[in-house]
């Protein structure tokens, strides 16, 4: 079919295309959501099981295992992993990867079922599994509230009005609080009081527990009516509380002559969260998937202001972080470095094919980029920072169709052919070769497109937005193009005979084509010897998973030895926290200790809750202030608390790994467990000019006080191991006697003794313990014969079902973690595991790994397409020959730029490569195309047909690379692109020639047949054309010969035989 003549013959259509072009892609670039980053599902739960009073390993074994089992039944579980502490077991399941995000609800409600048939099997006293889902969800529009000199319950009321606020938001789909105080009513019965009335603590408890319940009271007939009672209402006040009575031995008892009633925050809280040194609370808010979240964070950003004017004087919201803000910035910086590098190729194209041809060229490369924005919002693709360098990364395969079909127009045109019949002859010879170069090009990526893992999901829109634009820039340019060309291009122009590649330029790289064809062997020799070299430089080039973000926020992760309280954490920290707020190039510091903040970022890891642990989240007043601030924190931070582990760590674009380097140790006895994993840490710690902070997931064994029970006197007064804990928790937490409601608050009661009659551990002893046989209370060391101090395991980490410890440490600032890898992996294996142990490394190592094995589970099936479709454009087997040989030397050129460049390897650089080999490819294709065309049509000897088909191609290959490599420069600056950019540039530039001097000779090599025939006619005109010119000397005549090389190559074009 010749679509490009009908193009230019019926026009109406082709203008009709570029009318939806224009405006189909201005409402698309309008309408298509726009994100920071690409999102990608977590596949991942948490299921979430309390056990109050049970060890670590009571945990483990009586509530982790039982769950695990029946969770690992499912077919979709990956790995389950369990983290058990003392009363609490929190288990997280990784799905599959081959499983997407579409499945995953219907796999939480099958594992919900799941465990709640094996909650059965629980042990008394353990909770209800809950399972969440939802961890993953992102609140980007993040934001600090403070209210310094407001009550708790003022506190509470602007937290809960605000995000009732928030939620009325078009486009917000949750609104989440974090750090407000905890406060808990306080019944402290007087021990004097218990005494001389004979009190037990249950009856007290048992009292409080109904003060502010809820119960039904049924309802009555009256007359016709059914009418419901409400019962009596509940005290909904302190003071009430106070005034309750309780009946005891006949007597009738105020709470108050026994107890002190008071509300007020706990002693150790949970959490803490401080923003620019005070305390605070943060709002998070989620926007829908489906909304365009710039429109949203304006929207809330807006509301914010609106309430801001109903809040009581005082009240401060400070942003944490605006991904609205982000994603604008982000967007408008990735369509400028677009619009630069469509500048720049057009201004290349004026400069060597003249305006006309520029003109067209550009007017096409917009078009395609255009109409690539319709489809992007057609099929909901979002607009962020990897969609939109999938344009760039494909301008050179963008740009390149245009110019073949430009540059043969306009050289058929100058011949004197009117326009339809130009555009009918370049799409005959083109027009297949193009469209089989562009799936090529397409199917260079479907292997991380199609990967099922993150990053696959991560870089999907990669995939689809270049397959997208290739598409539709193979569509223009056999349409737009001709048609633009037909009123640009003129017709004629050259003279009769005259030849358009009889410049000085042509002949030169004819003469160069024709020797190297002569020393082809010398050639391919030379290229195979720097392939090779290349490939063992390329182990001196630094290895990168995903880089760092440009974000000007860091942090400070901050881990002091297990057991110290959260208060002593927060002391810590707000040490190094002022003195953060006193440097100029510090605009903000938000301090949360006990558990991380909320995950604003889908990037951002969330800790384990811990009060040992604390994070400051920094941001600068520039990216480039970072290296410099952090090497500072770092110095101070490690000077201020040496007895904790410091580090400093920037956002990294991609999926989030748990450490740099990683080792897993797995066994059964945690004993020896901790002994391996000793030596692992002191690995990591010699090798500490490539590796820092390192530490296990275990954390030091804590010290726990056990109370040396004396069964025989106990039960002399019939007291049991629950009468001593009761005493116990009565005497440090208190007991949870009932919830307090304040409208939607639920604020736990809790009965304890009075804090003036316990100042310190030693006093435990003398604390009383009711005997129930007695009728009276007795001093705790009648019962015990008192207490013994122990290490103990509080943190027990399993991995499908297996006690597991995780060694982690981080490379230092300067160092890429796969080069600290290198250099501890040997050293770490070196270690004598015993039978029924095993390692294994995770972190970052693990991550890549498995997405590289994902992708190369994918690449077959898109190479085994990719070699199909070029067997199929040339129904041979050579011709796919050539151009498959000169693939892998693409990475040539690559090696060079990123050691030259410094610059890491990193996956966009091997999206870079990917690119360079789809280029590379479609320009080989279309240059074997050519010659196998001179040879048949033009019956030219191949060699002649070689340098023909070449001097027809070297302007559309230099000037595709030219453009390409230049138009990569605004990228060369930006920190997540930057190797790409390396990577197309230099490997592009090594690719040009590949592609003008290697493609002919292994041409010429690989079709030695006709090669070998050419030889033989060529000896046999020769012989005659020596006779003649004999016999033409003898004559007194002058003839000319035909130029022949030594190697029996025939005569090059005429209008290049002046050369």
């Amino acid at each position: 079919m010749q679509i490009a003549r009908l193009a230019i013959e019926k026009p109406l259509y082709t203008w009709l295309l570029i009318l939806m072009c224009l405006f189909g892609g201005a409402a698309g670039y309008f309408a298509v959501g726009k994100l920071e980053d690409p999102v990608f599902t977590l596949k991942s739960a948490l299921v979430i099981t309390p056990y109050p009073g049970a060890t670590a390993s009571e945990v483990a074994v009586e509530v982790s295992e039982v769950l695990e089992s029946e969770i690992q039944k499912m077919d979709e579980v990956d790995t389950v992993t369990s983290r058990n502490t003392p009363g609490l077991s929190v288990i997280e399941v990784e799905i599959k990867d081959r499983f997407d995000g579409g499945d995953l609800p219907q796999i939480w409600d099958d594992m919900r079922d799941r465990i709640a048939d094996a909650g059965h099997a629980l042990p008394p006293g353990a909770f209800t599994p809950v399972v969440n889902d939802s961890f993953g969800d992102v609140y980007g529009l993040y934001y600090a509230i403070a209210a310094p000199g407001f009550s708790d319950a003022e506190i509470w009321e602007i937290a809960t009005f605000l995000r009732r606020e928030m939620l009325t938001v078009s486009g917000v789909a949750d609104a989440e609080l974090l750090g407000l105080p905890e406060e808990t009513i306080f019944v402290e019965p007087s021990s004097r009081a218990l005494i001389n009335l004979g009190v037990p603590p249950e009856v007290i408890v048992g009292a409080v527990a109904n003060a502010n319940s809820v119960v039904s009271t049924g309802s009555a007939d009256n007359g016709p009516s059914r009418v419901r009672i409400d019962p009596p209402r509940g005290d909904d006040s302190v003071t009430e509380i106070g005034a309750l009575t309780f009946g005891f031995e006949g007597e009738v008892i105020n709470l108050l002559d026994v107890a002190d009633v008071s509300r007020s925050r706990v002693d150790q809280p949970g959490h803490i969260v401080r923003h620019n040194g005070v305390e605070a609370f943060t709002l998070g808010i989620a926007g829908l998937t489906s909304a365009n979240i710039v429109t949203v964070g304006e929207r809330v950003e807006a509301r914010l202001a609106e309430v801001a004017a109903l809040l009581p004087v005082g009240v401060t919201i400070d942003p944490i972080y605006e991904q609205h803000r982000v994603v604008a910035d982000a967007n408008i910086e990735v369509l400028a470095s677009l619009a630069m590098s469509i500048g720049i190729v057009i201004g290349v194209l004026a400069l060597f094919m003249g305006w006309r041809a520029a003109l067209v060229v550009g007017v096409t490369l917009l078009l395609t980029v255009s109409l690539t924005f319709l489809f992007m919002a057609l099929f909901d693709i979002k607009s962020e920072r990897i969609s939109l360098g999938a344009l760039i990364i494909a301008m050179g395969m963008l740009v390149d169709n245009a110019i073949v079909v430009a540059e043969g127009m306009q050289v058929e045109m100058r011949r004197g052919r009117k326009a339809s019949d130009a555009a009918a002859e370049v799409a005959r010879k083109t027009q297949l070769p193009l469209l089989g170069a562009t799936i090529i090009g397409i199917m260079a990526f479907a292997g991380i497109g199609l990967s099922p893992d993150s990053s696959g999901e991560f870089l999907f829109s990669l995939f689809a937005v270049i397959s997208i634009s290739l598409s539709l820039s193979w569509l223009l340019a056999v349409t737009v193009t001709p048609l633009l060309a037909s009123y640009v291009f003129p017709v004629g122009g050259l003279r009769a005979g005259e030849d358009p590649y009889d410049t000085l330029f042509f002949r030169g790289y004819a003469s160069v084509v024709r020797g190297a064809l002569r020393l082809r062997w010398l050639v391919i020799i030379a290229l195979i010897g720097v392939t090779v070299a290349s490939l063992a430089a390329f182990g001196g080039v630094k290895q990168q998973f995903f880089g760092p973000a440009n974000t000007p926020l860091f942090y400070l992760n901050y881990k002091a030895a297990q057991g110290t309280s959260i208060r002593q954490t927060s002391a810590d920290l707000a040490v190094i926290e002022e003195w953060l707020l006193k440097r100029d190039d510090v605009v903000s510091v938000t301090t949360t200790i006990g558990q991380s903040l909320t995950r604003f970022l889908l990037t951002y890891q969330p800790a384990r809750p811990e009060p040992s642990h604390g994070q400051l989240v920094i941001r600068a007043d520039s990216f480039d202030a970072i290296p410099d601030l952090r090497d500072d924190l770092a110095a101070f931070a490690g000077q201020s608390a040496p007895w904790a582990q410091t580090r400093v760590e920037q956002i990294i674009y991609g999926p989030p790994v748990s450490a740099d380097v990683e080792v897993r140790l797995s066994g059964p006895d945690p004993d020896v467990l901790r002994e391996l994993a000793d030596q692992a840490q002191r690995i990591f710690e010699s090798e500490s000019r490539v590796l820092q902070t390192e530490r296990t997931d275990w954390g030091e064994r804590e010290l726990v006080t056990l109370p040396v029970y004396a069964r025989e006197r106990a039960q002399a007064l019939g007291i049991d191991r629950a009468d001593v804990a009761q005493a116990i928790a009565m005497a440090t937490d208190g007991l949870q006697a009932g919830t307090f409601r304040e409208r939607d608050r639920l604020i736990p009661i809790v009965v304890r003794t009075p804090r003036n009659e316990m100042t310190d551990d030693g006093q435990l002893l003398d604390q009383l313990v009711f005997a129930p046989g007695a009728g009276k209370y007795t001093l705790l060391d009648q019962i015990i014969d008192g207490f013994e101090v122990i290490g103990r395991d509080t943190v027990i980490e399993r991995r499908n079902r297996e006690p597991t410890v995780s060694v982690q440490a981080f490379a230092i600032p300067g160092t890429l973690p796969p080069q600290a890898f290198a250099e501890v992996r040997p050293l770490v294996e070196a270690i004598a595991l015993p039978p029924g142990y095993r390692m294994e490394w995770g972190g970052e190592h693990e991550s890549a790994t498995q997405a590289q094995a994902s992708l190369g589970r994918q690449m077959p099936l898109s190479f085994g397409v990719m070699l199909l479709i070029t067997v199929l454009l040339f129904g041979k087997l050579r011709q796919p020959a050539v151009i498959w040989t000169i693939v892998p030397m693409a990475v040539n050129g690559v090696a060079i730029g990123l050691l030259v460049s410094g610059l890491p390897f990193s996956f966009t650089a091997l999206l870079g490569l990917l690119s360079l080999s789809g280029m590379l490819i479609k320009n080989a294709i279309v240059l074997v195309e050519e010659i196998d065309l001179q040879k048949a049509e033009n019956g030219l000897p191949q060699s002649e047909a070689i340098v023909t088909a070449s001097i027809n191609r070297l302007r559309p290959v230099t000037l595709a690379a030219a453009t390409t490599i230049l138009g990569m420069i605004p990228l060369v600056s930006d920190i997540f692109f930057a190797s790409m950019a390396v990577t197309i540039m230099a490997g592009l530039g090594f690719a040009s020639i590949l592609t003008l001097i290697g493609v002919p000779v292994f041409y010429h090599t690989y079709l030695g047949k006709e090669r070998r025939a050419e030889r033989t006619s060529a000896k046999a005109d020769g012989a005659k054309t020596t006779t003649a010119g004999t016999a033409d000397n003898h004559d007194g005549a002058v003839s000319a010969r035909p130029l022949a090389s030594n190697d029996g190559l025939p005569a090059v074009p005429q209008s290049l035989a002046a050369e």
